[in-house]
């Protein structure tokens, strides 16, 4: 899908790695339109809603859809959370695991469903419709100690994205996943160096965290590559994480 032929919508927007999509695409010329639950984003027009909430995302899209067609969404909305299953106090909280599981998975296929029926009912660009870039994890496959829940929602992301191509491209609507490895954001960024340095050692190369541009990149190459389609593409560093 060309940059410029129409709306991308980017969730997640006000910070980490929704942010810098943000940021590099207007940076491409793109129109962007960013969502989030803050209050504001960079990178272009903006609405508050959060990606859990049916009615408010849909009320987003379509106002991102009054701008122009709407032929690509990248889901970069989420949480990270960690718990042990048995930990001191006992069982991990059932809440807790199940408030994970909504916003990183429930909410990626709130968007996917949304967003490729308003793609549906655009004329066909081309080849296709629209793209949707769904956010997995390289914890999907390598999920550490503590991290139950959300290896398993974001496992479920990786799980979305083959089916819902394989649906949607009867409409000319094609869907990708990403998994990150260790990226250097905000969050991150807060972490003690020591710490930081320790993380960026088990990279193979190069030996560093993931920068939110990188991921731009590939959201972009997702997202003009017409060939690419129902696969989840790691971007590590050729990392696989240890069990701790």
């Amino acid at each position: 899908m060309d940059l410029h032929a129409g709306v991308i919508v980017v969730t997640g927007a006000a910070s980490g790695l929704g942010a810098a999509t943000c940021t590099w695409l207007a940076a491409q010329g793109a129109t962007v339109f960013g969502i989030d639950k803050a209050d504001d984003a960079p990178g272009g027009a903006y609405a508050s809603a959060d990606v859990c909430d049916e009615v408010a995302l849909l009320a987003a899209l379509k106002e991102a859809s009054a701008m122009g067609p709407l032929r690509a969404a990248v889901h970069c909305a989420g949480i990270v959370a960690s718990a042990k299953i048995l930990g001191q106090e006992g069982p991990a909280p059932l809440e807790d695991f199940r408030r994970v599981v909504e916003v990183n998975l429930v909410g990626s296929f709130n968007l996917l469903r949304l967003a490729s029926a308003l793609m549906a009912d655009t004329p066909l660009r081309g080849e296709e419709r629209g793209v949707v870039v769904l956010t997995s994890s390289i914890a999907a496959y390598e999920g550490q100690v503590g991290q139950a829940a959300y290896a398993a929602a974001k496992a479920g992301v990786a799980g979305l994205v083959l089916p819902a191509a394989r649906e949607l491209a009867r409409h000319a609507v094609r869907v990708v996943g990403i998994a990150p490895g260790i990226m250097d954001t905000p969050i991150m960024a807060r972490m003690p160096q020591t710490l930081r340095d320790g993380l960026a050692a088990n990279v193979p190369y190069p030996r560093r965290l993931g920068t939110g541009e990188e991921f731009a990149r590939l959201a972009q190459h997702a997202i003009e590559n017409h060939y690419l389609n129902g696969e989840v593409i790691r971007l590590d560093g050729g990392l696989r994480m240890p069990p701790r």
